[in-house]
């Protein structure tokens, strides 16, 4: 697998391994060993997968505690990563992804960083990997258009859930 640095310090863009023959492809999702001997030392505890529909955007989420390893396990999606700590001196720096069931990309997401995606495909199915029980950390809310920090989404009249308005 190659691991990237992004333009966000702790964020990284992994792509993993793909092996193909004549009946298929392969990949290894998660392998506690390599991901640590590459520095992502987290134990992850919940897995998560959604289901969702073209036009949708679900985010900007986090919080102070949890780590997320995301993925698009089919479909295509347009995925955002924001810096949500004050103290950082990349505060309100973002960059965007495009993860797809073809590229099996990854991303590495530390706490403190808000996460959101947009759904290009007509389904896609998100999965990600949580270092905390859903509910454990105070979450928040960054909206996904806010002025302040010029996200640029695919879509600027996206199908939102009301928390997410």
């Amino acid at each position: 697998m190659i691991v990237e640095e992004t333009s966000l310090k702790g964020v990284l863009l992994i792509k993993p391994d793909i092996f193909e023959d004549f009946r298929g492809n392969y990949t290894e999702v998660y392998n506690t060993k390599l991901y640590k001997a590459v520095g992502i030392l987290d134990d992850f505890i919940q897995d998560d997968l959604s289901t969702t529909y073209k036009g949708v955007l679900r985010g900007m989420h986090g919080d102070a505690k949890t780590a997320k390893l995301v993925q698009c396990a089919y479909g295509r999606i347009y995925q955002v990563v924001l810096n949500c700590n004050k103290d950082s001196e990349e505060y309100g720096k973002w960059q965007s992804f495009i993860l797809t069931s073809d590229n099996r990309f990854q991303v590495y997401i530390p706490p403190m960083f808000g996460n959101g995606f947009y759904v290009l495909s007509d389904i896609a199915v998100y999965n990600y990997k949580q270092t905390t029980q859903y509910g454990d950390a105070k979450q928040f809310t960054v909206k996904w258009n806010d002025p302040r920090f010029g996200i640029v989404w695919p879509d600027n009249n996206p199908i939102l859930s009301n928390r997410d308005r």
